[in-house]
């Protein structure tokens, strides 16, 4: 049990977990989803013991009420559910990456999260361009996955097959191409890249890595994000330079950011102009169809479900059941079932109802607002000098501003690495709302 207090272990548990919720089709792919399976059980059987193991330095009384009223809320809605066994399944799928995410903020200062962050993310990158290559120059043809997801059966595949079906479609030499790694996904592998982007760049600039791993890093992770050709990565890519720009004007300005934030609110409000008054020039400019990539008649389709039962929805499912209805039948894009809204909220409202939405709206807000402070409050140590701002403080701010613009187009905010990554964010930051300075060697609580 001596292991459950070694910081190594602390980091090396942290890099299994975040990889496995953040290339999870990795494994359900090779090892089939019992593998993963099993991988997921005891990755949560380490997490419980490690909670048990650091009791004395966190509570269930001291988690973010929102995260907890969330949890309360799916629980409960068993009781009304449509779909109660497939509500229970769905209830396991959340409380496993909670827990892991819960762990994770106990057991990690916000140094180690941009190093594990860092190493789990080279590990997927790394391993994705070598599959792509491999595929590309020894296989040469699409690539299916060793097992197939529920409800897909390999015996009577349509011809030609569905794209979507593929682990890897043979695109990395394509022009135009969209290659989706270890992670089996385009948009997944993009959101991936994005992160990279973002972990690298602190740690260039934190000068926590060598500037020729930090440069070669931020590379490569730039190189995945063209490769990946993800347009709602581009737009999150718009979105998290101006979250950037802005935070780093209120730390240079401190003395008016009264100007600064009016500033701010008039660059938003002519963005929303924008959008509302040049919606398909801007979508063709990002390589997107009027339709969303057929994600219209999927929110369709879930707003006509969900107004059926709009207060407090179907019930908890987490990813969609393709077994039960209304999930079986309710969408298929190029034959394949679809498993998501491809819109978070619109699968919360869906699953939740009204209610839902404000009690997980609150929840990301609560962590959102707290994120900002912490990125843009000057730290100040014991002995009340304000110290320099470091860069790693933008870690949660850019985390949180990259889920909630792909929250709009994906459903992965609600499922594995979004409830993982939201709930390491809203922990950690309750735990410690401002950022630490060191003072004569000592890490100190800033004032």
């Amino acid at each position: 049990m001596k292991a459950l207090d070694d910081r190594r272990f602390h980091r090396g548990f942290a890099v299994v977990a975040l990889f496995t919720v953040l290339a999870g089709d990795a494994w359900r792919y090779s090892i089939s989803w019992y593998g993963f399976g099993v991988v997921a059980i005891v990755l949560a059987v380490v997490s419980v013991l490690l909670l048990v193991r650091t009791r004395k330095t966190w509570a269930i009384s001291r988690l973010p009420y929102p995260f907890l009223a969330f949890l309360a809320l799916a629980t409960i809605s068993i009781a009304w559910s449509f779909y109660p066994g497939a509500t229970a399944l769905g209830l396991v799928a959340t409380y496993l990456p909670a827990i892991v995410g819960v762990t994770l903020a106990v057991i990690l200062s916000w140094d180690d999260v941009l190093l594990v962050l860092g190493r789990t993310l080279r590990i997927i990158l790394g391993l994705s361009l070598l599959f792509e290559f491999v595929v590309s120059v020894f296989v040469r043809s699409p690539l299916l996955p060793f097992w197939p997801s529920p409800g897909v059966d390999y015996s009577n595949l349509p011809d030609p097959i569905p794209k979507l079906l593929y682990w890897s479609r043979d695109e990395l030499f394509d022009e135009g191409g969209k290659i989706q790694g270890i992670v089996g996904n385009s948009s997944l592998l993009g959101f991936v890249a994005l992160l990279a982007l973002v972990v690298f760049a602190i740690q260039l600039v934190g000068k926590t890595v060598s500037r020729t791993t930090g440069v070669l890093s931020v590379a490569v992770a730039a190189l995945m994000i063209y490769l990946t050709r993800s347009a709602t990565i581009t737009i999150a890519l718009v979105v998290l330079a101006a979250v950037v720009v802005a935070v780093l004007l209120l730390r240079r300005f401190e003395e008016t950011r009264g100007r600064v934030w009016a500033g701010i609110v008039v660059v938003v409000a002519a963005g929303i102009a924008v959008v509302v008054a040049f919606p398909n020039q801007l979508l063709a400019l990002v390589g997107k169809s009027p339709d969303l990539t057929n994600r219209i008649d999927i929110w369709a389709a879930v707003i006509d479900l969900a107004q059926q039962r709009p207060v407090f929805g179907w019930g908890w499912v987490s990813y969609w059941a393709p077994w039960v209805a209304p999930f079986n039948d309710l969408h298929k894009n190029s034959g394949v079932q679809q498993l998501h809204a491809h819109n978070a909220w619109l699968d919360i409202w869906l699953q939740l109802g009204t209610v839902g939405l404000v009690v997980f709206g609150s929840l990301v807000l609560v962590t959102l607002v707290r994120a900002w402070i912490f990125a843009t409050n000057r730290p100040v140590g014991s002995d009340r000098v304000p110290r320099a701002f470091a860069a790693q403080t933008l870690l949660p701010l850019l985390i949180i501003a990259a889920l909630l613009v792909q929250s709009i187009a994906e459903s992965r905010l609600i499922v594995e690495y979004g409830i993982v990554l939201l709930t390491l964010c809203a922990v950690r930051l309750k735990a410690q709302p401002m950022p630490l300075a060191e003072v004569n060697g000592t890490v100190t609580r800033a004032r």
